[in-house]
Parts: C-alpha cells; sequence; structure tokens
C-alpha cells in the first residue's frame, strides 16, 4: 500500500475520492471540500491547512481520509479548550493539531473512505499514517471528529480514546404527513406545536422551497445577507462564503435546499438544508428581525414537512439546543476518537473521557423522559 498525503483536493482525482466517498454524504464529496478550498474558506492562512490521506494498491486508490492540520480548535464543534489550556499551563503546545473531519459541519458519517467496507488493513493504514504524520509534524495529536458507529471499532483497534457526546435528531416513522406525526404527541405538546405554526401563518408569512439548481445568484444573495445579519449578531461572519454555496448549487444540486419565508414577494428568513436520498441536515439560519415562532418553524417544521413528503428518514439540524426536544427530536450518541502524543495528558484524558461518558449517558436518559412522544401506556 502506498500512503500520500496530499495539500489539496485538487491534487485527489474527482472522481476517484467520489467512488470511495459516495453519494449518500453531500459534505464528503469532493466537490464539496475542493469548493471549501478553492473559495478561500479553509486553508492555511485561517487555520486550516489540508493534510488529506490517500492509500493505493496497484494504481487503484483503496482508502482516503479528509484531513486538515489546524491552528486553533474553532469550526470543530468537539470542544477541547481544556484540553489545550491545560496544555499551555503545562508549558507545551496544543496546537498545531490533526483534524479529521469536515470543516465546519458537526455532522456524523464515515471518516475512513474505504472501497471495501471490511478492509481493515486500510483503516488502520489510515490510522498509522494519520499518527505518524502527526509525530513528523510536531503536532500534539490527532482528531477523528464525528465518525460513524462503523468506524469505531477501526479507531478502538488503532487504540484512539473515545468520546462520546449527543445531538438530536429526527426520525420518520413512515408518516403520511405532518399531522400523524403530531398525533404521536402528548396533547400538550401538540397544542403547543400547532400553536407555534399558527402565529408564524397568522403573521402573513409563506414559504418557498428552492432546489439547488433552481438557485440563482440573486436568491443566494438574499440568503446570505440574512445568514450574515444572524451571525454578526453573535459577534462573527459565516464560515462559507456566498462563493462556496453558490458553487455547491451548481456542482453539487441535488445536494443543498434552500427554504425562504417570505411575506408577500420579500424574504424576512432562510434556512439552508443539505440533504442525501435519506437524510437532511439543517445547517444555517438568518432573519432580518425577530418573528414569533419563526426559527422553529422554518428550521425544523419545514423541515420535517420536506423530510415526510420527500421519504427521507432521517433529519440531523445541527448541534446542541434542547429546544429541538420538544419538537420531535431525539437524543443520538455521536462520537469522536483521540490520539495524544504526550503519555500523561493521553492517560489524564482517557480518565476525563470515562466520567464525561457516564455523564452523557445520563444525560441522553434524562432527556429520553421529556420528549414530547406519548408513552404507550397512552397510545
Amino acid at each position: 500500500m502506498k500512503v500520500t498525503v496530499h495539500d489539496s483536493m485538487s491534487d485527489i482525482a474527482r472522481d476517484d475520492w467520489n467512488s470511495l466517498a459516495g453519494n449518500d454524504y453531500p459534505f464528503l464529496r469532493h466537490e464539496f471540500l475542493q469548493l471549501a478550498e478553492e473559495t478561500g474558506c479553509v486553508t492555511p492562512d485561517n487555520g486550516w491547512a489540508p493534510r488529506h490521506l490517500t492509500i493505493s494498491d496497484g494504481g487503484k486508490l483503496r482508502a482516503a481520509m479528509p484531513l486538515y492540520e489546524k491552528s486553533h480548535s474553532w469550526g470543530e464543534f468537539v470542544f477541547d479548550w481544556a484540553w489545550a489550556n491545560a496544555y499551555q499551563q503545562a508549558g507545551l503546545s496544543y496546537y498545531p493539531k490533526l483534524v479529521s473531519a469536515v470543516p465546519f459541519t458537526p455532522a456524523p458519517s464515515t471518516r475512513l473512505l474505504l472501497r471495501e467496507p471490511d478492509d481493515f488493513d486500510a483503516a488502520a493504514g489510515l490510522l498509522q499514517a494519520g499518527v505518524t504524520l502527526a509525530t513528523e509534524s510536531e503536532c500534539s495529536s490527532l482528531h477523528i471528529l464525528f465518525p460513524s458507529a462503523a468506524d469505531l471499532p477501526h479507531l478502538k483497534k488503532a487504540g484512539l480514546l473515545i468520546r462520546k457526546d449527543c445531538q438530536f435528531h429526527w426520525h420518520n416513522n413512515n408518516y403520511r404527513n405532518f399531522d400523524q406525526f403530531l398525533a404521536t404527541f402528548t396533547s400538550v405538546k401538540r397544542k403547543k406545536a400547532r400553536r407555534d405554526r399558527r402565529r408564524v401563518a397568522e403573521s402573513g408569512i409563506k414559504f418557498r422551497r428552492i432546489k439547488g439548481a433552481d438557485i440563482d445568484a440573486e436568491t443566494w444573495s438574499v440568503v446570505y445577507r440574512l445568514i450574515s445579519r444572524t451571525f454578526m449578531l453573535r459577534g462573527s461572519m459565516p464560515y462559507y462564503s456566498e462563493s462556496f454555496f453558490r458553487g455547491v448549487s451548481e456542482q453539487i444540486p441535488e445536494g443543498i435546499l434552500i427554504i425562504l419565508a417570505e411575506i408577500g414577494s420579500t424574504a424576512v428568513a432562510a434556512a439552508v438544508f443539505f440533504e442525501s436520498d435519506i437524510c437532511l441536515y439543517g445547517r444555517y439560519w438568518g432573519s432580518d428581525g425577530h418573528y414569533d415562532s419563526l426559527h422553529f418553524e422554518t428550521c425544523y417544521y419545514q423541515g420535517i414537512d420536506y423530510c415526510i413528503e420527500s421519504g427521507k428518514q432521517v433529519f440531523e439540524p445541527g448541534t446542541q439546543g434542547e429546544h429541538k426536544i420538544s419538537r420531535g427530536f431525539s437524543p443520538v450518541s455521536t462520537w469522536s476518537a483521540h490520539w495524544l502524543a504526550h503519555p500523561q495528558f493521553s492517560n489524564a484524558i482517557e480518565e476525563y473521557l470515562g466520567e464525561e461518558g457516564k455523564h452523557v449517558d445520563r444525560y441522553i436518559e434524562s432527556i429520553d423522559s421529556r420528549t414530547p412522544y406519548k408513552m404507550p401506556e397512552d397510545s
């Protein structure tokens, strides 16, 4: 097996990469990752230096892993700031570090792109190559963020420390329509959801869906203005640029969706979604002001409606936010894996992760008792 480190996605043939990544997860597509680099959203200057790994065998791509050398921990959504502070207090450098992730995208999927799913040798080769690169580059650590459950046996076998967290996802139980979905709620929660939706309708707001191939430059300009306003109110700018989004809608039109909230012909809010055949991913939201319940309607209820109509089985609306629970989203375990070069810190973090995992388990258990769904005896 031949291992190669690539400083740009453009160094890897698109068809070769996509033959491993498949079409089930838009964020792993070669087009998505290359656009992030080409549009200046992911570059060494902003702390994301590409170090993608590939393994070839007989001239044919056998395995690959998206990988970046990081000089900070922004845009990862698996928080290790405390680890970095501990390193600093000990007089050590936590940065640079290596991170296998999709930049700014906390959506679980495989990080070990294998031509054959049970190719343990290639998986081990990718992870060993990551550790070797971290050592040779004097990086403190290697982190695999939001891997799939199928990746975990490979990660554990390679000796990485496993960290557990959770997100809130919606699952489609073959609902015929939104009303059938709401019928699974308790009476109190069902009334609340309907009240949320009624408030938006009474404001005169209508919704329009626009698929990737139909999103023109003018629409992107409007949407990006709304998103940017909401980001700026939180003290930052969107991670991805308008030119990036335009590129995605041109190159992966089947993978992106906009839901516009309009009063008359004026867009007052927008949500950007990505999608695969089976899953909808909520990503970005923006509005030009405050409208009662509009965030819940645009980002959650409209997404659920779309999933039911299009037959998608899962809706992942993003990280955090217990307000999702009362809208029908349930806790789902997510994972990350970590290798640290410093043995004492590795031992300390391993112990910490064990205790943290127990806390996450208790948290998930407590959330399960607070979902809006009827108990079996209530049905």
